[in-house]
Order: structure tokens, then C-alpha cells, then sequence
């Protein structure tokens, strides 16, 4: 199993950009409805790298530490919630993004947004952290945002960031992000792994492509119904069960049989 754990991660060369000054732990929730059209709530983690110059945001899955196991149940699961992995400040006063939308993976490159931030006079305590309250929309999502100025950074979750403290929570309608953990370490930030197949795009396009894929309603019931050809693309398959459930592994990827509604972190 371990082994078969292994061929998720992408291949190749990475090359260190920056060093964490510390590491965040978020968990993230997505409220959203099976294939059925019952309510369910979707649950990951999520990896939040702060160094000098830039952020590497990333699920759970794809941080490990030393001598630690890949778990593909949760590799599964991740793939219901489709969070890329988001690189702020790198390049420099760029933001970019990596994720796999079956059967290639997508880099998508942009400016890096500037957010227009409400600060509000509301205070709460979160997780022991004193945090003040702040709103703004992002790409036509609504946030309400707690953070803390008793960690002084401008990071976040996501592509959440630009106030005068580390956020603590974060949540929109069908998302939410709350600081699980933190942990001081100084660790290498790496750059995208170099792929000579990967599809890179300006970020608008590939957000385009992601929300025609993920919101057409065949979605739920056929996550692959965008692929006309679907065996033409299966070089090795892996099939097993877990919980009475079968998961399939297709080039070392999690492909879904059965999905969830899609509940967009981005609109436009």
C-alpha cells in the first residue's frame, strides 16, 4: 500500500525558493451534497509554509515529514475537495498555482491579487489566539476573516492574505478554514516541481477550465464525463477497497467514480 501511496506524488526536479519561518495547519471544511443530493460535509487539512519572501500553501498530503507514510485514503479524499497547491510571492509578486484535473496536471500564473480588506471593531478568541474580524470578497466569494496580530504576518490559508496578522479562521458560505496547529520550522520551501508535461496557462483561463469542469452537473454522478476517451488514457491501474468502498489509483492519481457537487472557492 505504501508503495502504491508513492506513485501519487509528481515526479521531477524541485529547486528551494525560500525557508519557513514557521508552518500553520489549517482544516478545511466544504459544505456541499453527494451524488444523491444529500447534504455532506467535505473535511481535509491543509499546509501553510511562511518564509521570508512567500507562502506555499498545499493539502495535507503532499507535506510530509521525515519518515513519515503517505496516506492514500486521504489522498482520496482530497481529491473530493480539489485544493491546488498555491505558491504567493513566487515568482516574485506573482502567485502560482498547481493542480491535477484528470488525466494532466495545470499551472496557472497571475499577478498576485490585491485584497480589499474591511477591518471591523469585533474581536473574538480562537484556538487561544486574540483575533479582530475583517471581511472582503474575493473573485465574487464573500469571507469573514479572524486574525491575529499576536503572530505578525500577513499569511493565510489558500489565497487568503494581506492583513496584519496571520488569519485563524476563515469561512464563506460553503468554506471554512480554522488554524489547527502551529509549529516553528525552518524548512525548505520548494518550487513547483519541473514537468515538461504540465499545461501552464494564465490563472483566469485555467479557473474557467477548472469551474466548467468541476460545475457541470454530470459532475456528482460521472466525474469523468469530460473525457471522451477515458481508457485511452489509463496507463496503469490500481484497484482496491477500503470500507466497503473501491478506490481506483489511474497513473498514480486518485480517480473518482462517484463525486461530490462542486463548490467553487472562486467564481470569476
Amino acid at each position: 500500500m505504501t508503495a502504491l501511496a508513492l506513485t501519487i506524488a509528481v515526479q521531477g526536479q524541485t529547486e528551494t525558493v525560500d525557508t519557513a519561518q514557521f508552518v500553520a495547519m489549517y482544516d478545511y471544511e466544504c459544505r456541499t451534497l453527494n451524488d444523491e443530493d444529500v447534504p455532506i460535509t467535505d473535511r481535509m487539512q491543509i499546509v501553510l509554509q511562511v518564509g521570508r519572501t512567500m507562502t506555499k500553501c498545499m493539502p495535507r498530503s503532499q507535506y510530509r515529514v521525515e519518515g513519515e507514510e503517505v496516506n492514500i485514503a486521504t489522498s482520496f479524499q482530497e481529491a473530493y475537495m480539489h485544493m491546488p497547491t498555491v505558491w504567493t510571492g513566487w515568482p516574485t509578486g506573482k502567485t502560482t498555482i498547481r493542480e491535477f484535473i484528470y488525466p494532466r496536471e495545470f499551472e496557472g500564473y497571475e499577478s498576485t491579487p490585491d485584497i480589499a480588506w474591511t477591518l471591523l471593531d469585533d474581536t473574538v478568541t480562537i484556538n487561544g489566539y486574540h483575533c479582530q474580524q475583517a471581511t472582503a470578497t474575493l473573485r465574487g466569494v464573500e469571507w469573514r476573516i479572524c486574525y491575529t496580530e499576536e503572530i505578525p504576518s500577513s499569511a493565510g490559508p489558500w489565497r487568503l492574505r494581506g492583513l496584519p496578522g496571520l488569519i485563524v479562521r476563515a469561512e464563506s458560505e460553503a468554506h471554512t478554514f480554522c488554524i489547527a496547529g502551529l509549529k516553528q520550522e525552518r524548512v525548505p520551501i520548494t518550487a513547483p516541481a519541473q514537468n515538461p508535461e504540465v499545461q501552464r496557462m494564465r490563472y483566469p483561463k485555467l479557473l474557467k477550465y477548472r469551474n466548467e469542469v468541476y460545475g457541470n452537473r454530470q459532475y456528482a454522478k460521472n466525474p469523468t464525463y469530460y473525457i471522451p476517451d477515458l481508457n485511452s488514457t489509463l496507463k496503469e491501474i490500481v484497484v482496491f477497497n477500503r470500507n466497503n468502498q473501491q478506490l481506483v489509483l489511474a497513473n498514480g492519481q486518485p480517480l473518482l467514480t462517484k463525486a461530490h457537487v462542486y463548490r467553487p472557492l472562486e467564481l470569476k
